[in-house]
């Protein structure tokens, strides 16, 4: 059998990514068959000495290059091992043998160190990690090989068993299908292993959960009875968000700086995380100024009113919160954005005026609240027809 040949090579593909730079591989070759092998590191196309196969002009260049070599050294020594043995050396042997050693073999161990350095927003962290936490109840570790069709159906299934809603289980496997691409693009996986080129991720249409005035008023009158004060800032938050409109995410973030004074009225300012848009809220001209009553209540530590608990464990508040107040409705926080921009267009403001409250880039993203408006006038012809009919 003949000798695998090694050499290092860069940027295969002939493609950049984002932070302008590509990825060293180490090329195998034998029986006129090649196979490509990531070593994770990735250069600018100045870094790279395609002569000499080696790094150049980079603040780490020596530490890189004897790790490239190391890198070779160990893989030949995995061929070498081989022959020794007396087993067949093939590209295939030698493949399965890097992707065993250590950790590289475990997905589960790729995703945990993908997301600790990926560039995500806090919230979108926990969001990936929870999708990691539910893959490792789900199996104590997933190799790569592993991941197969069965494998993701079988996972979809777990998550159906736990009581998942089928919009929260595709954004799990959305989580899931991005760090296997990650794994394809690092050279992980063959692109033949893509799973997702099979399934479908299912999404089902999703209404916009709104609270009618009459349950808004029940939580009014529940923040005023004795039976929440164990859940009272979670309920004010709210309360406070289907005044002004504001996301969780926003909220987290407000602070004594984004109350403005101006003419004698106070004004909420502050920039979407989501969007980038900078919104004005006059809140004594909404809902009769009932954030503002709930701000005064917390006059003298309002820095920490704007800091609540994750999202998921303030939705369970939530929910405990809906029960006692009566309510059969499923609530989330975000339902308070969704009253917001119902009521408002239900009193009559102009969607275009919604727009600039919710900070919407979009008017088209406020007319799915505009659908109320249909609702409210058959409810209102019907009611005109009944009461002309006595």
């Amino acid at each position: 059998m003949d000798k695998i040949v090694y050499r290092l090579v860069f940027n295969r593909r002939k493609r950049l990514n984002k932070d302008g730079r590509a990825l060293v591989q180490l090329e195998a070759y034998q029986h006129n068959r090649k196979k490509y092998f990531s070593t994770h590191i990735y250069l600018r196309p100045e870094q790279w000495d395609s002569r000499r196969m080696g790094v150049k002009r980079h603040p780490n260049e020596h530490f890189l290059n004897q790790w490239l070599r190391d890198y070779v050294a160990r893989i030949e020594k995995m061929e070498l091992e081989l022959w020794l043995q007396g087993k067949p050396v093939s590209l295939e042997t030698i493949k399965h043998l890097i992707y065993k050693g250590g950790n590289s073999q475990s997905f589960l161990a790729f995703y945990e160190k993908e997301l600790r350095e990926a560039h995500l927003k806090e919230s979108s962290r926990r969001n990936h990690h929870s999708t990691l936490v539910l893959l490792k109840a789900f199996r104590d570790d997933i190799l790569f090989q592993e991941l197969t069709f069965e494998l993701v159906c079988s996972f979809e299934y777990f998550l159906s068993q736990k009581g998942y809603h089928a919009n929260t289980i595709a954004k799990h496997m959305k989580h899931l299908k991005r760090y296997i691409n990650q794994a394809i693009n690092k050279d992980y996986l063959s692109e033949q292993q893509y799973v997702f080129r099979k399934y479908r991720i299912k999404t089902v249409e999703y209404r916009h959960t709104h609270l009618t005035p009459d349950e808004l008023a029940r939580l009014e009158h529940l923040r005023e009875s004795e039976g929440s004060h164990r859940y009272r800032k979670t309920l004010d938050a709210f309360l406070f968000c289907c005044y002004a409109g504001v996301r969780y995410s926003d909220f987290i973030r407000l602070n004594s700086t984004n109350l403005v004074r101006m003419r004698q009225e106070t004004w909420l300012i502050y920039r979407a995380v989501k969007t980038g848009v900078e919104v004005h809220l006059p809140l004594n001209l909404l809902f009769e100024g009932k954030a503002i009553a709930i701000l005064h209540d917390y006059r003298k530590d309002l820095e920490s009113f704007f800091r609540l608990k994750n999202n998921s464990n303030v939705n369970k508040e939530l929910k405990r919160i809906a029960q006692a107040a009566g309510l059969e409705k499923r609530v989330s926080f975000h339902t308070a954005r969704h009253t917001n921009a119902t009521l408002l267009i239900y009193n009559g403001v102009n969607i275009t005026t919604v727009q600039k409250l919710l900070g919407h880039k979009s008017v088209k993203t406020t007319q799915v609240y505009a659908s109320v408006m249909d609702r409210t006038i058959v409810q209102d012809l019907k009611l005109h027809r009944v009461k002309s009919g006595k």
